[in-house]
């Protein structure tokens, strides 16, 4: 008997890949939990999951915010200020270790020794999250205060959130060499002044990414026993990277780690822990790169609907239940709306011949 003969056809790339128009390629997973609409969703992560944020608002979803802006801001100055860029002004998270932390920050089990970073202009701004406030602090106690009171709201989303979409985004980054503190950004990019012996570069590998996410996890569910966790992967590719290699294979090797890692983690049989593909469904090769903008980094509109379609399907089919041929011819256009910038070069091309 042979062992495939029985499979889906998912299982199978002719039949789910190849034989399937790009733009419905839906490698979601089917057997997960399911998102309600009352539901509170949370997002943390990297640039990718601030995408999935307005997807999920837009959505129809409860996306849960415990740091929204003051009463009577504007939208453009609550957008500046990052109020509502996620659940709470936390900014990007890029690596596990910064979740670690920021965890343990929050419910006083880790005080890092760096307080404030000094910018050019003499304002000062807070080295965890050093882009949330543009016209940055007028002293260190103005960061220290901010930051209690952030902290305090970072609990109480840790603790009420009923799904946390996770987007994981690199494994490089820097560390504080005094007590291994993860920042965001280097010093001297945001704020704060270069030392190689105050601060390490770090590239972590599978088995770091794995136990830091593990202990994440343990955390929120020590506080959130009923929390569901939704692990993505971003598709943004690095913007630099500081290891002596080019940044196209440097990129090659902190999804590859973050992709593995995040593999093994779903597939420890936790029901509150589940995978899902962003990641393969923006850099797939059958979209011909359609989902980049021309920067080749940052994510086209339709790429992004594409995951949520794919997302709805998984989590809240029955919010993804839409005539068949409406649903398709939306799709394609969107799909061929972001193949005409490529496919203006194409028609120079032919016209040459």
């Amino acid at each position: 008997m042979n062992p495939y003969r029985d499979l889906p056809a998912e299982r199978f790339w002719r039949k789910a890949v190849a034989g399937v128009p790009p733009f419905a390629v839906d490698p979601g997973p089917r057997d997960a939990f399911r998102i309600a609409r009352t539901d509170r969703v949370a997002t943390a992560g990297s640039c990718f999951a601030q995408r999935v944020s307005q997807a999920l608002a837009r959505g129809g979803f409860r996306y849960h915010v415990t740091e929204g802006a003051p009463e009577g801001m504007g939208e453009a100055e609550a957008s500046a200020r990052q109020y509502g860029t996620f659940s709470a002004r936390y900014g990007n998270l890029y690596g596990p270790r910064q979740f670690v932390q920021l965890f343990d920050r929050a419910f006083g089990a880790f005080e890092p020794q760096l307080k404030a970073w000094q910018r050019e202009d003499g304002r000062f701004v807070d080295p965890f999250r050093p882009t949330i406030e543009p016209d940055g602090f007028a002293d260190a106690a103005a960061v220290i205060e901010a930051r209690e009171n952030h902290l305090a709201r970072v609990r109480t989303l840790f603790e009420s959130l009923d799904v946390l979409v996770v987007t994981l985004g690199l494994t490089e980054g820097w560390r504080c060499r005094a007590d291994g503190a993860a920042l965001s950004l280097a010093p001297g990019v945001a704020g704060g002044q270069f030392d190689p012996h105050e601060v390490a570069f770090v590239n972590a590998g599978t088995a770091e990414v794995i136990a830091d996410m593990t202990g994440f996890l343990d955390r929120l569910w020590s506080v959130n026993a009923g929390a569901r966790v939704i692990l993505t992967v971003s598709p943004v590719p690095l913007i630099a990277t500081y290891r002596n290699q080019h940044v196209l294979v440097a990129n090659a090797h902190s999804k590859a780690v973050l992709r593995a890692a995040a593999g093994e983690l779903c597939e420890g049989g936790d029901p509150r822990l589940v995978y899902f593909p962003s990641y393969e469904i923006i850099t797939s090769h059958t979209n011909g790169g359609r989902y980049y903008e021309e920067d080749q980094r940052s994510i086209a509109e339709a790429g992004v609907a594409h995951v949520m379609r794919a997302f709805m399907a998984s989590f809240s089919p029955a919010s993804a239940e839409t005539p068949v041929s409406h649903a398709v011819q939306a799709s394609e256009a969107e799909f061929a709306g972001t193949a005409g910038v490529v496919c203006d070069e194409e028609t120079i091309e032919r016209s040459l011949v």
